[in-house]
């Protein structure tokens, strides 16, 4: 049995998708934080309420109370942890917030595992604990001690807490570091889904810098097939891996606009704006280790996958 935390957003409602599909029995956690409109994420779970392999437990990760509850009633022997305060611009208003859910919530965690005796942990870091590194590509031996926001320092973070509890109590733990994951169900916040609600609604689009600026940009199911890989690969190895799931290419923010607009149909008006405090000029990730450890090989490029987020863009969602 399966602990999914954020199961009802963006990347766990893909993943509770992929693993009741599989055939594994799923408990999605979620507490529906209003950081973005919470009938969003019931909508993304609406298909999984009905399904015999999954369980919705609505609750907060820091509430030790609901956590006992949860795990006391479900045998689980893996959890994927995925909750979390989201989004560097956002965290560097609010810090405490994010140290609070990031930290507190995954010590929490971890130490409700410790006490079930769970041993198999999934701990999804991101591309920000690069910040602005030197070297392109970034890989999964670079030094990340110099987080440039809030956000990337509670990943950071968690890398590091996951580790002791490797060491301490025989965990076997993989933290996976996701570089900009875009696809159906994307937070509204985040630059595709942003720039398409933005064009196709004739509003301007806040266009930070000369356009240079560049992400490796991830399709959902290749990150999901990473995501699902790293669990099987936790099923058979005793370890403490940091992995990083990526595309391996850089789209810069010029590309991305001017394919948006390919795909719509539709010009965009641009509000240009001075770069923002805690923003990485680029990212790019190694993915030599996924492939040689989880046989990860992304398949989607970026046109396709913006292509089939517009398709899904403009399905009613409620």
């Amino acid at each position: 049995m399966i602990l999914v935390t954020g199961a009802a957003g963006f990347i766990g409602s893909h993943l509770c998708d992929r693993l009741v599909g599989s055939g594994h029995t799923v408990v999605g956690l979620d507490n529906f934080n209003p950081f973005y409109n919470p009938q969003i994420k019931r909508n993304n779970i609406s298909t999984l309420l009905t399904h015999p392999l999954f369980q919705l437990w609505e609750a907060d990760i820091r509430d030790s109370s609901a956590l006992d509850q949860c795990f006391a009633a479900n045998d689980f022997d893996l959890v994927i942890h995925l909750a979390a305060m989201a989004g560097v611009r956002p965290s560097i208003e609010d810090p405490e917030e994010y140290y609070d859910v990031n930290v507190t919530g995954t010590v929490k965690l971890l130490q409700q595992c410790v006490r079930s005796r769970v041993r198999r942990f999934l701990f999804a870091s991101s591309s920000s604990v690069y910040g602005n590194n030197d070297k392109i590509v970034f890989s999964e031996t670079d030094h990340v001690d110099h987080p440039i926001s809030p956000y990337a320092a509670t990943k950071k973070a968690g890398e590091l807490i996951c580790h002791h509890y490797h060491h301490l109590n025989r965990m076997s733990v993989i933290c996976l570091r996701f570089f900009t994951v875009y696809g159906p169900r994307q937070r509204p916040d985040l630059a595709v889904h942003s720039f398409v609600h933005r064009i196709m609604n004739g509003l301007p689009i806040p266009f930070f810098g000369d356009g240079s600026t560049s992400r490796d940009y991830s399709y959902i199911d290749d990150i999901i097939e990473g995501v699902t890989a790293a669990a099987d690969y936790l099923d058979n190895h005793h370890c403490y891996e940091i992995i990083n799931l990526g595309n391996s290419d850089t789209i810069t923010l010029t590309q991305m606009l001017k394919t948006i607009e390919a795909v719509t149909g539709c010009p965009a008006i641009i509000d240009r704006q001075p770069l923002q405090a805690g923003d990485a000029l680029k990212t790019c990730a190694d993915i030599h280790k996924a492939r040689a450890l989880l046989a990860y090989q992304p398949k989607t490029a970026f046109e396709a996958g913006v292509r089939t987020f517009f398709d899904w863009y403009l399905r009613p969602l409620f």
